[in-house]
């Protein structure tokens, strides 16, 4: 019998954070669950555009007018050809060009050449600069 008494005065400790009857109970952190219902509704709304999902699409690069890049790696595609809709679902990261450049140099349009090599000008002045400012004395304040 005191055995019990015994557990179950460690299970009342956990349960309360302060003394007296009036302390509330402590309350257990949870992560929160992931909402399948925005999941069904996304595909009820794709079913109603009559999308096809397009298998085997290994990375999805969309270039963004800062030079930066979203980056989706082994995304979810689903496409309807006659509404001219694509849908691109799942874990995407902004990266800049230079991180994807040797990779992704194939995927470049005209316009994305184009701003490469103002990216590239641009490096090159700062790569010059930082070799004048190293030659310089430092002003004294």
């Amino acid at each position: 019998m005191s055995d019990v008494q015994e557990r179950l005065k460690k299970l009342g400790l956990g349960a309360r954070t302060g003394i007296g009857k009036g302390t509330p109970r402590r309350k257990v952190k949870r992560a929160p669950a992931r909402s399948g219902a925005d999941d069904k509704k996304l595909q009820l709304a794709l079913k109603k555009l009559n999308t096809q999902p397009i298998q085997a699409i290994e990375e999805v690069n969309m270039f963004k007018q800062d030079g930066n890049v979203i980056h989706f790696a082994a995304p979810k595609v689903h496409a309807a050809v006659p509404s001219n809709t694509f849908a691109i679902y799942g874990n995407g990261a902004d990266q800049e060009l230079t991180e994807l450049a040797p990779g992704i140099l194939n995927q470049l349009g005209p316009d994305s050449l184009a701003s490469l090599r103002k990216l590239a000008d641009s490096y090159q002045y700062l790569t010059t600069e930082k070799g004048e400012d190293d030659d310089e004395i430092p002003d004294l304040v």
